[in-house]
């Protein structure tokens, strides 16, 4: 849609060192606005509820976000692997070709349990935190998407469409309408995070905001990759499923079987010890 946000022509003194103009990519900002915006997230949240001070918080982040980056790109080398071996520039070319997100947040999770294990930090508590973080970086990546025109949708004839018209962009392919999956995505995650801001205060036991999480967007994710076009992401069973819609499945299950295990281990302490029959 609008791939650039900005170019400027790169100061004298600088021209040795970077090309003769410099280019801001708006899904990079917007990346950069969420990191923001979810570090003064995370660290309100963890000071308020745990006494956790800003410098640690900015530690956190900034490992989530080195892991995030490496475990996103490394997914993406996955898609092509003999691609990227023959052109290796392309996987950090201005960040034009995105991450895939379940790659950052399968790196993203052994660091964050280490980091609260490190600092001996409730992680329960705090993954519900991370939830809330994780979906504002998430949600304003998304519309860093649908302005680089990553993430595209397959050609539509209804009333709900875009089309991507700048050279720039990667959707493909261009002057046809398109389903707007980046818009979908990322109305659904401000969705889920207004939800889980609702029962931040109503929660029965901790981790449950960030299982919850992880089961509505699987859920959401699963049925947006219906509308998919980028066929680059992978299908598995004779493509009946879309990588990411596996990998969904799988994350689903998993957190579907800890919100169990956790709801029956907190209904257990609330009712206490059983009293012998007289």
């Amino acid at each position: 849609m609008h791939p650039i946000l900005f170019q400027f022509d790169t100061p004298s003194f600088l021209k040795g060192i970077f090309s003769d103009t410099i280019t801001i990519y708006t899904y990079g900002f917007l990346i950069a606005l969420g990191a923001v915006l979810a570090f003064i997230y995370t660290g309100y949240q963890a000071k308020k509820q745990y006494n956790v001070s800003w410098e640690t918080t900015q530690w956190l982040i900034t490992l989530l976000i080195i892991a995030a980056v490496v475990g996103g790109k490394i997914f993406i080398f996955f898609e092509d692997p003999s691609g990227y071996l023959q052109h290796p520039g392309k996987l950090l070319d201005n960040f034009a070709n995105g991450f895939v997100f379940y790659g950052s947040f399968i790196f993203a999770i052994p660091t964050m349990l280490w980091f609260f294990r490190h600092y001996k930090l409730p992680t329960l508590g705090m993954l519900d935190i991370i939830a809330g973080t994780t979906l504002i970086v998430h949600g304003t990546g998304r519309l860093g998407c649908f302005m680089a025109g990553c993430c595209y949708g397959v050609p539509t004839d209804g009333f709900i469409s875009v089309t991507f018209t700048d050279p720039h962009c990667v959707a493909e392919p261009l002057n046809t309408p398109l389903h707007p999956t980046q818009l979908y995505s990322s109305l659904m995650i401000f969705t889920i995070l207004a939800f889980i801001l609702f029962m931040k205060k109503r929660k029965k036991f901790e981790g449950q905001l960030f299982l919850t999480y992880l089961m509505l967007y699987a859920v959401g994710r699963s049925i947006i990759e219906i509308f998919r076009g980028d066929l680059s992401r992978g299908f598995v069973i004779d493509g009946v499923l879309s990588n990411s819609q596996l990998i969904a499945g799988l994350f689903f299950l998993v957190a579907l079987y800890f919100y169990i295990k956790l709801s029956k281990k907190a209904k257990q302490g609330t009712s206490g010890p059983k009293q012998e029959a007289r």
